[in-house]
């Protein structure tokens, strides 16, 4: 039996992302999100437009989306209450999601990465580090951002484009024999469903009839592949 209800949020399950970006100062701010999706070699970010995070990245058009494993609790909630934004903690009652913030006890942090334990890791392609301890990570550029709510009062939240230019994985989560593609049975990423942190069932709940489509079969709308050397694929068939 159905009923009708009116969720304050709708967060109904999607992957903690830790969106990592470079402050004014050179240092690097990492955000704890989970309003994010993926099609093709792109990512859809939703964000407050006043976020240190925001500015950073509209600021310099790079990032790092680094996916924490289910095995990060510690870590998501380590970073889950914090700022790069030092201006939140004198916000006023007018100013939005910033009082929100500061109403809710956001402790502004300028050092995330010593803050939460983890570890910068050099990028190839963009300024922001990466996370060593995250099991994916992928160094993006901004392409396009929308504005929403724009029927509504309350404004004040952003959808960012951004475009996928590398991918790193930990070798604990490839498939094996394969040299670009990600094991669903080894990778467990963190869901965040209603402000609460789950992981996934350890295995397959059923065959998937859309799994029978290759994933090769949607290059095209994604990166090229990697090229493996002739050794490399050799020691990946043996």
């Amino acid at each position: 039996m159905h009923c009708t209800i009116s969720p304050a949020i709708f967060y109904w399950g999607t992957p903690v992302v830790f969106i990592t970006t470079e402050n004014e100062d050179g240092t690097f701010n990492i955000a704890p999100m989970s309003s994010a999706w993926w099609l093709g070699n792109r990512c859809m970010l939703g964000l407050g437009e006043i976020s240190q995070t925001t500015r950073n990245l509209i600021r310099t058009k790079q990032c790092v989306l680094n996916l924490p494993s289910d095995e990060m609790m510690g870590t998501v909630n380590a970073l889950a209450k914090t700022t790069g934004a030092k201006d939140v903690l004198t916000a006023e009652e007018h100013s939005g999601y910033k009082y929100f913030k500061r109403m809710n006890g956001y402790e502004y942090v300028p050092d995330k990465f010593g803050h939460a334990g983890l570890t910068a890791q050099a990028s190839d392609c963009v300024r922001p580090a990466r996370i060593a301890e995250c099991p994916a990570q992928m160094e993006a550029e901004l392409v396009g951002v929308y504005d929403m709510m724009r029927d509504a009062d309350n404004k004040g939240f952003i959808a960012l484009e951004v475009k996928v230019l590398r991918t790193h994985v930990h070798e604990s989560i490839r498939m094996d024999g394969h040299k670009n593609r990600i094991d669903p049975d080894k990778w467990h990423p963190m869901i965040m469903s209603f402000q609460e942190l789950y992981g996934l069932h350890p295995k397959k709940v059923a065959p998937s009839v859309l799994a029978e489509i290759t994933e090769e079969g949607y290059r095209a709308f994604s990166n090229p592949a990697e090229v493996v050397p002739a050794e490399d694929e050799k020691a990946m068939q043996a």
